[in-house]
């Protein structure tokens, strides 16, 4: 049973879950709530609310800008796919146990597991200034992580840079990592070979107190390339970088629909849209999308089949205004 009612809402209609283990000792009960015990456990919470409480909003955003709630739901898929984890592990133990249990996963907590590298560079911030954040050196650290823009975390640098026909695409930008490994290969491609043999250029260490230069280097070349045509160039270079696809790009894109991402569904209502497939692939066991159903349109069929109403049981709930 998956419920995300209101805090407590189960419990009022007569069935904790104390009530629920004495009616099947074998069902797996999953719940999910904006919080877990404490002081906020009876607040409701929505997508944007478990980002802001959860630490991602407060890491989120452009240097000294307001905390930004990012596009993709990390609240409530994020939480949905901790649940799906949570209900697993709950099913794989009951084949050895043979008994159900609770599984719970909070807003907060899922979208804070999410966020739990900015939770290492809070520890890491009680030991000196973050490097790899664009605030070193010339910035302030406060006692807090902070938010740094479009910086690559996991001191890899980088940063979202302009690309041809910016003026007009609000999509024209790639992001490009710096990494050291492939440093060379970055720095002849944008014409400054230069840099591989200047020690003030030619170390990771002796480039973190110039990235905004850098970066300012690689969008003069990136500049004279169209996104698509600089990753052509810096992929075969091993630098990681990647053409921001808009929503519009996204939905045209052929190989998302030969694999299944993307797909076209056809409603009897609505018509023929496009929607997410599953990101997920099995090998032995594909998964075929199909429309959600009409309000009412396998009633019938569920009360024949599992609830074993005969037409005549049927008819008299339609009658009882039970259907």
């Amino acid at each position: 049973m998956v419920e995300n009612f209101g805090p407590g809402a189960i419990d009022r209609m007569g069935f904790p879950w104390e009530k629920i283990q004495e009616i099947n000792p074998r069902l797996i009960y999953a719940s999910i709530k904006g919080f877990g015990p404490g002081p906020y456990d009876d607040c409701k919470v929505y997508e944007n609310v478990a980002q802001c409480t959860g630490g991602a909003a407060s890491t989120t955003g452009q240097i000294g800008g307001v905390p930004t709630v990012t596009g993709a739901q990390i609240g409530d898929s994020g939480t949905g796919l901790h649940l799906v984890a949570g209900v697993l592990a709950a099913l794989f133990q009951r084949e050895a146990s043979g008994k159900g249990q609770r599984v719970t996963c909070a807003m907060q907590d899922s979208v804070l597991n999410l966020c739990r590298v900015k939770l290492r560079d809070q520890q890491r911030l009680t030991h000196g200034p973050l490097t790899e954040y664009p605030q070193y050196p010339n910035g302030e650290f406060g006692d807090a992580v902070p938010r740094a823009g479009n910086a690559s975390g996991g001191g890899q640098p980088g940063w979202i840079v302009k690309c041809k026909g910016w003026e007009t695409d609000p999509d024209a930008y790639i992001y490009v990592i710096a990494q050291a490994q492939a440093f060379s290969g970055l720095a002849e491609a944008i014409g400054r070979a230069d840099w591989l043999d200047d020690p003030e250029w030619n170390t990771p260490r002796a480039r973190l107190p110039k990235l905004d230069e850098m970066f300012e280097e690689i969008e003069k070349w990136t500049m004279t390339k169209d996104k698509m045509e600089a990753m052509g160039i810096l992929n075969p270079l091993n630098v990681p970088c990647g053409p921001i696809l808009s929503m519009g790009e996204l939905a045209q894109e052929e190989s998302l629909r030969q694999t299944g991402t993307v797909v076209e569904v056809d409603h009897p209502e609505r018509g023929k849209y496009l929607t997410v497939g599953n990101p997920i692939k099995l090998s032995d066991s594909p998964a075929e999308v199909e429309r959600s159903p009409l309000l009412g349109e396998h009633t019938e069929e569920i009360l024949t089949d599992v609830v074993g109403l005969d037409p005549e049981g049927i008819a008299r709930a339609r009658e009882q205004g039970a259907i």
